[in-house]
């Protein structure tokens, strides 16, 4: 069934649209919130309220892609309940792949007093636009999808160290182009 006909069933309230949606993407939102959470009873609810999360969602909105759409509600929800339950715990997939970040990117504080998160989002976004397709993915499955490196590596046709290494190249060249665009000091 293509995302189209899932979203007609969505607008039309059948409860068949959920059935179809697990069916097609329910392995990418489970692994996005498998990620983020690292324990399987965390990631059950997390793609349940997913599911809960798109139904109120579709309508009004008519997503497209519909994958992105439903893996970046998981995203969000799978981020809210990894910080409800790690107050003073780590997650070491997921802060570590924050950690990489964080010096690429300032201190989020005064991020958000200088710039609103959209200006910072489009220039990531216009950032990524720049690097090749290898570079591109391995950075989104690390830093969107909080993949791990080792896995990275494997869907990269590649070796941990080489994707270790080009990662450290892409925060490097992250941070200068925010230099550039004026987004850091």
């Amino acid at each position: 069934m293509t995302d189209t006909e899932i979203i007609d069933l969505f607008f039309e309230r059948s409860e068949q649209a959920i059935d179809e949606l697990a069916k097609k993407h329910g392995n990418a939102v489970a692994r996005v919130a498998r990620n983020i959470l690292g324990n399987e009873q965390d990631t059950e609810e997390c793609v349940n309220d997913t599911y809960l999360g798109t139904w109120n969602a579709i309508p009004p909105h008519r997503p497209s892609p519909l994958r992105t759409f439903v893996c970046k509600i998981a995203r969000n929800l799978a981020t809210m309940k990894y910080h409800s339950n790690t107050a003073e715990k780590r997650n070491s997939q997921y802060d570590l792949a924050l950690d990489e970040l964080e010096d690429a990117l300032a201190d989020k504080s005064s991020v958000e007093e200088a710039y609103e998160v959209k200006e910072l989002a489009e220039a990531i976004n216009g950032f990524l636009a720049t690097l090749n397709y290898t570079d591109r993915f391995i950075f989104t499955r690390r830093y969107w999808y909080s993949d791990p490196v080792q896995d990275i590596a494997i869907m990269a046709h590649s070796t941990t160290n080489s994707v270790t290494v080009r990662l450290f190249r892409i925060r490097e060249k992250l941070r200068l182009y925010l230099v550039k665009e004026g987004l850091l000091v």
